[in-house]
């Protein structure tokens, strides 16, 4: 019996995300489909990938025009909504723009005298602007289940690269380790 509810857990792991995440996009297309005043169906899926398609290039356009001064120029009478702004632009850059972050998943040893390890990222291997040495490197430490973590400065001796794709060990993190890891 114990057996036969495991399997009916586990089914429901495996259909309960496929479902809602179904359905949510089925909901956002007939959402979109009824308030357009005419009939034409799927024409949610393609307004949808139409505006986020032109809020990518009016993006980028914006990014790199004399507007983005200004902009610069009102953020740095705000230092703390420029800092909350930089940071969140260079995180979503790191995942879905050309600048990889986190493309060098490692094992860090915490205590010199353990065999706890955690698993993170290597973001920055060039400290001199920070005055430290080339025998450190930045790492990022997730946490499980967020998307939070934490920044430390490491020796390399301390470090083991993890032969992986880094969104496999992304995933591994997030999900507290549950996710397997295919080679």
């Amino acid at each position: 019996m114990n057996k036969i509810i495991n399997y009916f857990l586990q089914g429901l792991l495996y259909i309960v995300p496929i479902s809602v995440t179904l359905y949510v996009v089925y909901w956002s297309f007939n959402k979109i489909d009824g308030i357009l005043p005419f009939d034409f169906p799927g024409l949610g899926l393609i307004v949808v990938v139409t505006i986020i398609t032109l809020i990518g290039a009016i993006g980028s356009k914006l990014i790199s025009s004399p507007i983005n001064s200004l902009f610069v120029k009102l953020l740095e009478k705000a230092p703390l909504l420029k800092t909350i702004f930089s940071s969140v632009k260079d995180l979503m850059n790191t995942f879905v723009g050309g600048k990889k972050g986190f493309d060098q998943a490692v094992l860090v040893k915490i205590y010199e005298n353990s065999t706890i390890e955690r698993i993170g990222f290597i973001t920055n291997e060039d400290l001199k602007n920070l005055n430290i040495n080339s025998e450190r490197v930045l790492v990022y430490l997730p946490h499980s289940y967020a998307f939070s973590g934490q920044l430390f400065i490491v020796d390399k001796k301390n470090i083991t690269t993890i032969n992986s794709a880094s969104s496999d060990i992304m995933k591994l993190i997030v999900s507290g380790g549950v996710t397997e890891i295919e080679n």
